[in-house]
Order: C-alpha cells, then sequence, then structure tokens
C-alpha cells in the first residue's frame, strides 16, 4: 500500500442490520482500503457492543435512547470512544467533518435526514436506504449535484446500473431493466392469495433481509421503489425504466442502448459485491464472494410481471409518473400497512386495495425542502391507520 494513501474512513450508519453486517464484513477483509470511522444502531444492543469491541470506531450511535445503560455496560472499559445517544445524533454522525463516506442501511424514512445532512456536509454516501430517494429523489440529486459529491448505489440492481454506466453517456441509454426475484408466490395459484400468512410471506427464495423489504419483495413493491429510485438516480424519463422477472437473481440490471446492444452485470446474489464497489468506487478489490459459474446456473429465465401477482408495483410506477409527494406517501403507507399484515390485522390481498386507498385520498402537494416531505409521510401514516381501523 502507497503510505501516504489512508484508508478511507467510513460512517456506518444501520450497522446492526443486514447491510451493515455486511458492510463490515467487506470492511474488515479491506484494512488498507477502509477503516470505520462511526457505528449506528438503534434497538439491537447486544450486536452493536459486539461490533463496537471489535472495531473500535472513533463514535458509536445508539438511536434508541432505551437502551443505553446496557449499552454502556456490555461495552465496559473495552472501548474508550464517544457515545451518542438519540435519533438526532444520526445526521451528526452522517456530516462527520472525518468521514470520507457514508453507508446509509437505515431503514425506513428515518434514513432522510441523515442522507441530506451527508450531502450537504459533502460527503460521498454510499445509499441502500433506498427510501431517502424514494421519498424526495428530486431534492436529494439536487443536492449532490450542487455539492459535487456521489450517491454510490448499494441496493444490487442500482449497482449494476452504476457499473454499467461507468464511461457512457446517459443521453445513449435508450432504456433500462432491473431485475427482481418475483418473490416466494411468483408461481403461487392466485386463487389461495387470500390465505398467505405472515411467515409464508418473509420465506424470500434468494435475499436475506429486515422483515418490512422481505415483504415488499413478494409483493414486488420494493421493486416498485426501485424503479423510482432509479429514475432519480440516472435521471431517465418514466418509459425508459423497465422491470424483468428473473428468478435466479443473477443478472442484476440491464442498459439497452441507443444502438441495438445490451449489456448487463452479473454477479452472484450477495450483498457484499455492491457494497464493496460503492464503498471503493472507483477501485476494484479481490473478494470472498464466488464468480458466476454460468454453467452449473446451467439457464436463465425472465417474465414480465404479471399485474394480477404484483398490482403493488404498478402503483409504485403510478406514483413515480405523478411525483411530487405520491412517492413519499406510498412509502409512509406501506410501512404501516405492511407492519398491520406481519400483525396479522390485513391479510396479503388487502395490502394493494389500502394503499391504492390512500393514495386517491392524498393531498396534492409538492414538497421543497425536507420538512414538506417528512409532512407528506406523517399525514400518510396517520391516513394509513384510519384506513387500516376501517378495513378490521
Amino acid at each position: 500500500m502507497d503510505m501516504d494513501v489512508k484508508p478511507r474512513r467510513v460512517v456506518l450508519l444501520g450497522s446492526t442490520g443486514s447491510i451493515g453486517q455486511s458492510a463490515l464484513d467487506v470492511i474488515s477483509r479491506l484494512p488498507d482500503e477502509l477503516s470505520v470511522l462511526a457505528l449506528a444502531g438503534h434497538r439491537n444492543v447486544a450486536r452493536l457492543a459486539e461490533q463496537t469491541l471489535r472495531h473500535q470506531p472513533s463514535l458509536v450511535c445508539l438511536s434508541d435512547p432505551t437502551g443505553a445503560a446496557e449499552l454502556r455496560d456490555r461495552i465496559g472499559n473495552g472501548w474508550q470512544g464517544r457515545l451518542l445517544v438519540g435519533p438526532d445524533a444520526l445526521p451528526e454522525l452522517a456530516a462527520h467533518p472525518d468521514a470520507d463516506v457514508v453507508l446509509n442501511g437505515l431503514v425506513g424514512a428515518a434514513g432522510l435526514t441523515s442522507s441530506w445532512a451527508a450531502l450537504c456536509a459533502g460527503k460521498a454516501l454510499a445509499l441502500a436506504n433506498k427510501e431517502s430517494l424514494v421519498i424526495a429523489g428530486e431534492l436529494l440529486t439536487d443536492r449532490a449535484r450542487e455539492s459535487g459529491v456521489p450517491i454510490l448505489p448499494v441496493d444490487s440492481e442500482h449497482n449494476a446500473l452504476f457499473q454499467l454506466m461507468v464511461g457512457e453517456r446517459f443521453e445513449d441509454v435508450r432504456a433500462i431493466r432491473l431485475t427482481a426475484s418475483g418473490g416466494p408466490f411468483r408461481t403461487r395459484d392466485l386463487g389461495t392469495f387470500d390465505t398467505i400468512t405472515p411467515a409464508e410471506a418473509l420465506k424470500h427464495p434468494t435475499w436475506s433481509m429486515g422483515r418490512r423489504i422481505t415483504v415488499d419483495s413478494a409483493s414486488l413493491l420494493n421493486k416498485g421503489f426501485e424503479v423510482i429510485e432509479a429514475k432519480w438516480l440516472f435521471d431517465l424519463d418514466p418509459a425508459q425504466i423497465k422491470v424483468w422477472v428473473h428468478p435466479e437473481s443473477i443478472i442484476h440490471g440491464f442498459i439497452e442502448w441507443k444502438d441495438g446492444s445490451t449489456t448487463a452485470q452479473l454477479a452472484e446474489p450477495d450483498m457484499r459485491v455492491p457494497i464493496q464497489y460503492a464503498l471503493c468506487y472507483p477501485k476494484r478489490t479481490d473478494s470472498p464472494v464466488p464468480h458466476c459459474d454460468l454453467a452449473r446456473i446451467g439457464a436463465l429465465h425472465f417474465e414480465d410481471p404479471d399485474s394480477r401477482r404484483y398490482p403493488c408495483l404498478d402503483l409504485a410506477m403510478e406514483c413515480m409518473r405523478i411525483g411530487g409527494t405520491a412517492p413519499a406517501v406510498l412509502n409512509a403507507a406501506d410501512e404501516v400497512v405492511v407492519e398491520a399484515f406481519l400483525e396479522g390485522a390485513l391479510r396479503f390481498t388487502q395490502i394493494a386495495p389500502s394503499l391504492e386507498r390512500i393514495l386517491e385520498v392524498r393531498p396534492n402537494e409538492k414538497a421543497t425542502d425536507v420538512e414538506g416531505y417528512l409532512r407528506a409521510d406523517a399525514w400518510a401514516r396517520e391516513e394509513a391507520r384510519r384506513t387500516i381501523s376501517q378495513l378490521t
């Protein structure tokens, strides 16, 4: 290693989740390239304590203050850094002057203020919190351009497209295609959808993820959110963004070019690949992830998504076309509606109609700042609770 080049200092928000754990595995394997400056978790005190003792960051944040005493007890004298407590500390970490890159792996709308803080502070933003762009994509991408810093996508599909765009011109893109596994109900008899249980919805065939995103992957709403995300990341017209169901999850994205050619990015379905690319960009380094053995896989399959099976995807596409605060409303309402499904208060088949009903009565507003988008988010959550109460 060039002794004059220091490892890139990473602020990792959401370190105890699946993205955070994968990111720490990447960082620990590349000590000459990456180091942990700060870790932030929410409620998993035991895991955050273990990560703190192992990686010795300068700062640690526990956004849920109820576990602060337990965290201090678990850490003891094994760490001498600074502990921050409460959700307001997350944007502070994201804007820390010593940070080189901020990996936002927070879940839900709570990640927006941290994404905004990082970009306002001129920090490279490795973004796994798709809600940031779904809620306020125009605001964040404008800020990134003004600050002269990149938004480095961590979602496997957007990371794939980002890789394919290196050295290319946006104006040469005819269309992009995001791929989706199709979730656990890709071939299930539509007549049995009313009996889908939360346990069945949480059995994703490819990825290990959090509860909400797993349910959203079963309904393909998560792919709809990724479509909205892609619009802002790649400055595309909605008509240029397509989705294919691809159960093998080997090809993560396609770009169709004006000249008739198509390029694709392939990788085993392991989140360490896009995380490492985002954190080390533009450099590529060795990885423990195996390369694709297409002879072993044998065949790759693709199909257009069935609107009867995945009505939530159409809702997201429509919100993208409407723009304004419609995507923010859809995202917030979905958080509440999916939680109601997981608690047994709604059937799986009631998710899409509930979201459609909320969108129909949403205020027709255009937000101009973070607070405006968060007001839309708050309205949608309250309306979702009211809608659920009328259905149960």
